[in-house]
């Protein structure tokens, strides 16, 4: 089969630009969406009688028969598309013509591949996206979930990577599962902009055939069609905002990720994950390796920069389609894949992981995370802030240089700090009522996670 295109020259392409220029070993993963877009578009060819009906009919019967060969072809392992071949788009034409004759080429009537391109690029990246929401949802499902069995686990929270005071495990995860709920609330917001036909825009201008675009819309599951074929052809915000949304998935990925590397070492010691997702050391027979989280953490730049490459590649742009848009799909796929495949792997490594919740428990004794309620039980007295947080900070300045925690220093030494200090201090102070105390909207105490894990169910 000749080139879609090759009516107007009389040369042959240079082999070296035939390379340089095929997309079919980025674009070959679109087969099944452009099969079902050219099915759509064949039966508005022939439902509007721009086509006679037999021959839309033939056209579909073909495009059906082609796609469940091409599924099966794929299954068994088989070379499908010949490398050499342009793109997708051309080889199913070519292999449509191989199957049904010289009536594959009124399939393409009334569009181009500029149109056809943006449409099956939006489709597989519509259901792909859900299927990416789908992971995000499985993902808080188990943080949730988690979050349930540790509503009394405290641990030290950090601010500036240093005790700061004692949270629950429960408010620690719930953390990470509002990060993700954004994440999922985000691709939904995208899927909006993304559920646009641009089938029927032709290569730039429209077509003057008669298409009805609203049937086609409706049988690929568009929500409306594009309204202007100029911007139709050349948009590719929704590629940008996607791989913007994946950028933030995969930050959110790897602050988990860097904390579950540092939680499994041995001076934190707070988790331990399974073997079925850590590696060894080919030289060191003790060791076992966080890969799987570094990796997670690694990948954040692939997923960054292809939203750069995205932004670069439309930057100064002129109307409508340009080759340019081509690299689109490289950007989009690599960045698609590896945020799946990342927010997957998460929930995988989590599934097993172990807590140590004694070791959790333990950090928090004697490292001062309990000052802030020392200066508040003063606070209650009637004392100014200020002046709480100054004598509290002179009582952890005289632990340190004792070598004892706070809440191992005697009440008559802490009454020559200040006399509002009474035999019910240390109570007040220990890690777990520390943590009890934060009882406020959004706090760490157990009764306030309860709220927040209400609130997380009704999304999970």
């Amino acid at each position: 089969m000749s080139k879609l295109w090759g009516g107007r020259f009389e040369g042959a392409t240079d082999r070296l630009v035939e390379e340089f220029t095929a997309s079919i070993g980025v674009d070959a993963r679109l087969w099944e969406v452009d099969v079902r877009c050219s099915i759509a578009h064949a039966r508005m060819l022939g439902g509007t009688g721009i086509l006679p009906e037999a021959e839309a009919r033939a056209l579909v019967a073909g495009l059906e028969a082609l796609g469940e060969e091409l599924r099966s072809r794929f299954e068994r392992g088989e070379a499908v598309f010949r490398p050499e071949a342009e793109d997708v788009h051309s080889e199913i034409e070519r292999l449509l013509t191989e199957r049904i004759g010289a009536v594959a080429g009124k399939l393409h009537t009334g569009r181009s591949r500029n149109d056809q391109v943006a449409t099956d690029t939006r489709l597989y990246l519509r259901e792909r996206s859900d299927a990416l929401a789908q992971e995000l949802h499985g993902l808080e499902s188990w943080l949730v979930g988690a979050a349930e069995q540790h509503l009394q686990t405290v641990l030290p929270g950090l601010t500036h990577t240093q005790h700061a005071q004692p949270v629950s495990l429960a408010h620690h995860l719930l953390a990470y599962f509002w990060m993700f709920e954004r994440d999922r609330e985000r691709l939904a917001d995208c899927r909006r902009r993304l559920d646009v036909l641009p089938l029927g825009s032709a290569a730039l201008a429209g077509t003057s055939f008669p298409l009805d675009r609203e049937q086609v819309a409706r049988e690929l599951g568009f929500g409306r069609v594009s309204e202007n074929s100029l911007d139709a052809v050349s948009d590719r915000d929704f590629v940008v905002e996607f791989l913007g949304a994946a950028s933030l998935i995969m930050m959110h990925l790897s602050r988990l990720a860097e904390e579950l590397i540092l939680w499994s070492t041995p001076e934190f010691g707070f988790i331990e994950l399974s073997d079925a997702v850590t590696t060894g050391s080919s030289i060191m027979p003790q060791k076992k390796n966080p890969d799987v989280a570094e990796l997670i953490r690694g990948r954040t730049g692939r997923v960054n920069g292809a939203l750069v490459a995205a932004l670069t590649m439309l930057k100064a742009l002129p109307l409508a389609y340009n080759r340019d848009l081509q690299e689109d799909k490289a950007a989009l796929f690599d960045g698609l894949d590896t945020a799946h495949s990342c927010v997957r792997l998460m929930t995988r490594m989590l599934r097993d992981a172990r807590f140590r919740t004694e070791r959790m428990a333990r950090a928090c004794e004697s490292d001062y995370s309990n000052a802030t309620d020392l200066a508040d039980f003063l606070v209650e007295k009637g004392v100014p802030f200020r002046q709480c947080h100054e004598i509290a900070g002179r009582m952890v300045r005289d632990c340190l240089e004792r070598g004892i925690g706070l809440e191992a220093m005697p009440l008559e030494r802490m009454r020559e700090f200040s006399p509002h200090f009474d035999e019910t201090v240390h109570e007040r102070i220990r890690p777990r009522v520390v943590m009890a105390a934060r009882a406020s909207q959004g706090g760490t105490a157990p009764a306030a996670v309860a709220e927040q894990l209400r609130r997380a169910h009704l999304l999970v």
